[in-house]
């Protein structure tokens, strides 16, 4: 008997609302959402880390727990609803979490708190980044910005650097609708390059 055909569905879910929750020690997380609305059916929500999907839960649960993740790491995770016919909201806020580091191990020098705010100038796309610097016990003078997983810049101040929260402004000349993952190492005193930030995921529009 083949399966009963769903009803139509042409608009997609609502987006999860309020992510939050807290890294568990150093290998794993729990999160909670508020749960999303659609004009048939909410069928389950898939949670996402840096762009990918690695984990589901059915539509009845608004909250789950994350296992294997790795020591001293920062993650970035958002969740979006699914529906009968495999439509998909739009992506939760961000959450960056930051598991704990593993007994004996350095402390993480990931930059923290990215966050990315996109615009237009004429033609292209304005993205403006912020993020708070670590503390590397000395002047970080230089960052490498990957843009999916290669390096596209890298981002040396013209005169004294920055304290505190650091900002840099990308411009793209990318068609709308045009999806980036984004992250960033600070360059230690020492000379050698530091651990990534979280890698939230942009979308470019107008």
């Amino acid at each position: 008997t083949t399966q009963a055909t769903p009803p139509k569905d042409d608009t997609p879910p609502t987006a999860p609302a309020k992510l939050s929750g807290g890294a568990e020690g150093s290998r794993a997380a729990t999160l909670a959402w508020g749960a999303s609305k659609d004009d048939v059916g909410v069928t389950s929500y898939d949670i996402y880390q840096e762009g990918s999907r690695i984990h589901s839960v059915p539509a009845s649960e608004t909250k789950a727990k994350l296992t294997g993740l790795r020591p001293g790491t920062v993650y970035t995770f958002t969740v979006r609803a699914r529906d009968a016919s495999d439509k998909s909201s739009p992506d939760s806020n961000a959450l960056d979490l930051t598991t704990a580091s593993a007994p004996g191990a350095p402390a993480s020098t990931a930059p923290t708190g990215l966050r990315t705010e996109i615009g237009k100038e004429g033609a292209e796309f304005t993205v403006d980044l912020s993020w708070d610097q670590p503390d590397t016990g000395g002047v970080i003078p230089a960052y490498q910005l990957y843009l999916n997983g290669k390096l596209t810049t890298t981002i040396v101040w013209g005169g004294t650097p920055p304290k505190g929260r650091a900002t840099y402004r990308l411009n793209l000349a990318d068609p709308a609708g045009t999806r980036y993952s984004v992250k960033l190492r600070a360059k230690l005193p020492d000379g050698k390059w530091g651990d990534f930030s979280a890698q939230p995921t942009i979308v470019l529009a107008d």
